[in-house]
């Protein structure tokens, strides 16, 4: 069973044998609106907790995604980039945006889970 972890700036974190599955939170695309534009990363990129992995765009606004842990972009969602509106109608589901091989799991410590994200966000 995957666990599921989150991140403050609204990430959140689907992990199974040491691959995370990366999205945006629920929270997160309702607070940005009607995605416009979903720009992943390349497959084999390296990302360090705390890199801006993504960019949405909305009707209201872009905003970087950030890379929740260490590791390495094994695949990503095309179907966010041809329709990013995916993102807003499943973004815990389809709409995931990409996958990571992690480089050290010790990080997911760092992260909250659903009770703790859900008193940041009120």
């Amino acid at each position: 069973m995957a666990a599921t972890y989150f991140t403050e700036d609204h990430e959140w974190v689907r992990v199974e044998d040491g691959i995370a599955t990366v999205g945006i939170t629920d929270h997160a695309q309702d607070q940005l609106g009607d995605l416009v534009f979903v720009q992943l990363p390349d497959v084999g990129q390296s990302l360090s907790k705390g890199d801006a992995a993504v960019v949405v765009e909305s009707v209201k606004a872009a905003s970087d995604v950030y890379a929740p842990l260490d590791g390495e972009v094994i695949e990503v969602n095309e179907a966010t980039a041809s329709d990013p509106a995916l993102v807003n109608s499943s973004a815990t589901g389809d709409g995931w945006l990409w996958k990571m091989k992690l480089s050290d799991t010790n990080q997911l410590t760092g992260l909250l889970d659903e009770a703790g994200y859900k008193a940041i966000i009120g």
